[in-house]
C-alpha cells in the first residue's frame, strides 16, 4: 500500500540522515580541519553536536525521500504487474506441502 512504501522512506531517510549530513559538510573546503577522513569526520561531528547531526534537515529528507521509495515500489509493482511476474514467496522448508505429496508417494522403508 502508499501508506508502506511513504513508511519505508521515512525508515530510510532517518536512518541515513546523520551519515549523509556528515557527507555533506565533509565535501565543504577545509571542514573538520586537517588529517585523515576519519579524525576531520569526527571533528565535524563534534562541532555539530549529536542533535543538530541527526535533526538538521530531517523533515525535508523525510518527504525526498518518502516520495522516491514510494515512486519506486510503486514503479515495480507496475511493473510486476505488467509482464505478469508473481511476488515472491517464501516457504518453509519444514512446512509440508499438500500438493507435493499428493504427486509422488513416498517410499516405504524395508524391513
Amino acid at each position: 500500500s502508499l501508506a508502506a512504501r511513504v513508511l519505508a522512506g521515512v525508515a530510510a531517510a532517518i536512518i541515513s540522515h546523520p551519515a549523509d549530513t556528515l557527507l555533506s559538510l565533509i565535501n565543504k573546503d577545509g571542514a573538520g580541519g586537517t588529517g585523515p577522513i576519519l579524525t576531520r569526520l569526527f571533528n565535524l561531528a563534534k562541532e555539530t553536536g549529536f542533535v543538530n547531526l541527526c535533526l538538521t534537515g530531517l523533515a525535508a529528507r523525510c518527504v525526498m525521500i518518502s516520495f522516491l521509495t514510494a515512486a519506486q515500489f510503486g514503479l515495480f509493482d507496475a511493473f510486476m504487474a505488467l509482464t505478469g511476474a508473481q511476488k515472491f514467496k517464501f516457504k518453509n522448508p519444514d512446512e509440508k506441502n499438500s500438493d507435493e505429496s499428493s504427486k509422488s508417494p513416498k517410499p516405504q522403508p524395508q524391513s
